[in-house]
């Protein structure tokens, strides 16, 4: 049996993020994880923005400095559009902000953490590596692997996605809502340059987002119901493009298809209880949120920064794997959390379930705030993690 302080199950951005947060630390880590990740060839379909508080921490943490910034792009402004003629619209200069948030590729990132974690010194790779069994005793939590490798230590972390083995083998609940929406993915080539203007449009048919990427290129996520992605995901590329362009009232002209599309089912998950006995959850495998706020790979990081500053502050003297000691991290990290899950499905119930009467009122409220300055600062700081 391989002794460590702490095992993390799951080695995607929430996981690996934790262990380098950790890197400094006289704690022994143990990280699993399925298969490494890949740089994509061409441009990743999967794309995130990241908040300024997120870049802080990545940059905390050695990883924002090795990124390929030609493939990071700002986002200097965002224009929201409602179903009825609404619009909302967000500076980063406004704000007095250098940017609103940084666009850039899962793959990317998930590429820099792991040659990070390969050269940690305080850091022990298990991959590939399936989870078998997982026991929690008095003193420690063990986790066996399928090739019959034992891990113990005082803590385990269970980094492993929405789904996770870990929560499922540790018995805590997960209350999920399906939306019976898709999230449609694609990246295209805009005819006319995009000015690091990130656009939204709240349509009948669901919600469809522009994320900017470096030169004349853009990333799309288009929720909308099951039957509609699925008949997106069938057209030819040409008529994805006209769709897409039209669906977006043309702003940069025509589209070209960069990447193929991609479609992945859209639920909220609640996690009431993050961490127990010898556990914690971080990332995807303790909340699910819609994404039509951008904030789900925000939140992780957060989850890897509040637990690594936690575990980083213990003493020699105390028991990282103490439910008690893990309810601070429990309790910092749920006010975040249940506030994004609220708002965000209180917009899709908003837009999508509301009786057609409330249309002209939600479009009211939306150019109401646009014409107030302090109150649309104050969301975007807010936003931004840094209120």
């Amino acid at each position: 049996m391989q002794q460590f302080d702490l095992i993390i199950v799951g080695g995607g951005l929430a996981g690996a993020s934790l262990a380098m947060a950790l890197r400094d630390t006289r704690l022994r880590i143990a990280l699993v994880e399925a298969q490494p990740p890949h740089a994509s060839a061409e441009w990743d379909a999967r794309i995130y923005a990241i908040s300024q508080a997120n870049v802080a921490f990545l940059e905390e943490i050695g990883a924002w400095k090795n990124l390929r910034h030609d493939r990071v792009a700002p986002i200097k402004a965002m224009h929201v559009h409602g179903d009825a003629g609404g619009r909302l619209e967000f500076s980063a200069f406004d704000a007095g902000l250098s940017e609103l948030g940084q666009v850039l590729e899962s793959s990317g990132m998930a590429c820099e953490f792991w040659e990070n974690a390969k050269r940690q010194s305080n850091l022990s790779l298990f991959c590939p590596a399936q989870p078998a069994q997982l026991e929690f005793r008095h003193d420690a939590a063990v986790l066996s692997l399928r090739d019959g490798t034992v891990l113990s230590a005082r803590l385990v972390v269970g980094a492993d996605g929405r789904d996770s083995w870990v929560r499922q083998a540790a018995g805590l609940a997960a209350v999920n809502t399906p939306y019976h929406d898709k999230g449609l993915v694609a990246n295209f080539v805009t005819e006319k340059p995009h000015r690091n203007i990130a656009y939204q449009w709240f349509r009948d048919d669901g919600v469809l987002a522009y994320l900017p990427l470096p030169g004349n290129r853009i990333s799309i996520v288009w929720s909308t119901p099951d039957q509609k992605a699925d008949e997106l995901l069938a057209l030819t590329p040409e008529a994805l493009c006209a769709r897409v362009a039209e669906a977006g009232e043309h702003v940069l002209g025509r589209l070209d298809c960069l990447t193929p599309a991609a479609a992945f089912p859209l639920r909220l998950m609640r996690v009431p209880q993050t961490v127990a006995p010898r556990l914690a959850l971080v990332g995807d495998a303790g909340h699910g949120i819609h994404p039509l706020s951008g904030h789900g790979i925000n939140l992780g990081f957060q989850d890897a920064r509040e637990l690594a500053a936690l575990l980083a502050a213990a003493q020699p003297w105390h028991d990282i794997g103490n439910e008690r000691f893990l309810q601070r991290y429990q309790r910092a990290r749920r006010e975040e959390t249940v506030l994004l899950q609220t708002t965000t499905d209180a917009l899709w119930q908003l837009f999508r379930k509301a009786p057609s009467f409330m249309k002209p009122l939600r479009n009211f409220g939306m150019s109401a705030t646009n014409r107030l300055p302090f109150v649309k600062n104050i969301l975007v700081r807010y936003a931004q993690g840094i209120l």
